[in-house]
């Protein structure tokens, strides 16, 4: 998925992913693996947006839609879902996907959403139309219609069981979304004064509480552009590398993790695929890989 932002180039993320060797990580963790290959999404280079407060909503709600029946598949056939972007607009789709598995089960989830952004932007507060910059409010049932009804659920996550993790940009709209929703947002400000375990160990209480398990929502953004160079907005004073394995590993640890998801890895921006090297290193984190 390469419409939700302003930047090209991250469309090729599953393949620089690829390339960085997850198949051979995880294999070598004892895990069965199986690459279901790319979801069809149309070329930004031949379309118009028709929206300029939500550009590209069609065809991304589209996209979105056949994620989230690939991703509901997958877990009925008993599958744990990795979802690699492709922009973060993809998460309206895979979180959906799990949503509404749990939901035909009479269960909820949880939702912890990693990121230096907010991601809470409706078309009426954004300022650059650009949908990678809503998918959390979309799931959290603010937002257009195509978005926010893919799940068969309504909202497909309830915010008092959402979590935002790293957050060190906000635009006004949002801080007001998530004041009136009431999600929890830890900032790089709380995260440096109380510490990543403390801050990981609250948050993992709000995901699971009354839920199934939750959703791991990745944006490598989330970790400082020194460690992950290769995204299309960096934020300066971001997640450490050190500190964005524990949030994998706690919530590995936690045994309630649903689904995960790696999003806006851009190989155009980065360094000899640095940046998908470092996601990868953090899916085997996520996914059981210990020292001892």
């Amino acid at each position: 998925m390469d419409l939700g932002g302003g930047r090209r180039g991250v469309d090729m993320g599953p393949s620089a992913f690829r390339i960085a060797g997850i198949a051979k990580a995880l294999e070598g963790l004892g895990i069965e693996f199986k690459d279901t290959g790319n979801v069809e999404v149309r070329d930004p280079v031949l379309l118009e947006p028709a929206d300029p407060c939500a550009r590209f909503l069609e065809e991304i709600a589209d996209c979105c839609k056949r994620l989230h029946a690939r991703t509901q598949q997958l877990v009925e056939d008993g599958w744990f879902p990795l979802v690699v972007g492709g922009d973060h607009s993809v998460a309206a789709g895979s979180v959906a996907g799990l949503s509404s598995y749990h939901h035909a089960k009479g269960e909820k989830i949880g939702l912890l959403w990693f990121d230096a952004h907010g991601d809470m932007n409706t078309p009426e507060t954004t300022g650059s139309g650009n949908i990678h910059g809503m998918p959390l409010a979309a799931l959290l049932g603010r937002g257009p219609a195509p978005l926010t009804r893919i799940s068969s659920r309504f909202p497909a996550v309830d915010p008092e069981n959402a979590v935002l993790v790293g957050v060190r940009s906000l635009d006004d709209g949002e801080r007001e979304l998530i004041g009136e929703l009431g999600v929890r947002c830890y900032t790089m400000s709380e995260i440096d004064e109380r510490g990543m375990h403390a801050v990981m160990r609250e948050a993992l209480e709000i995901v699971c509480k009354g839920t199934a398990g939750f959703s791991l929502s990745f944006d490598v953004d989330g970790t400082d552009p020194s460690v992950a160079p290769g995204v299309g907005t960096p934020v300066p004073g971001g997640v450490s590398y050190r500190e964005s394995h524990l949030v994998v590993e706690m919530a590995a640890t936690s045994g309630r993790l649903l689904g995960l998801e790696m999003t806006e890895i851009n190989p155009i921006l980065d360094t000899r695929n640095r940046t998908a090297r470092v996601a990868v290193e953090f899916c085997e984190s996520a996914l059981g890989k210990r020292v001892l």
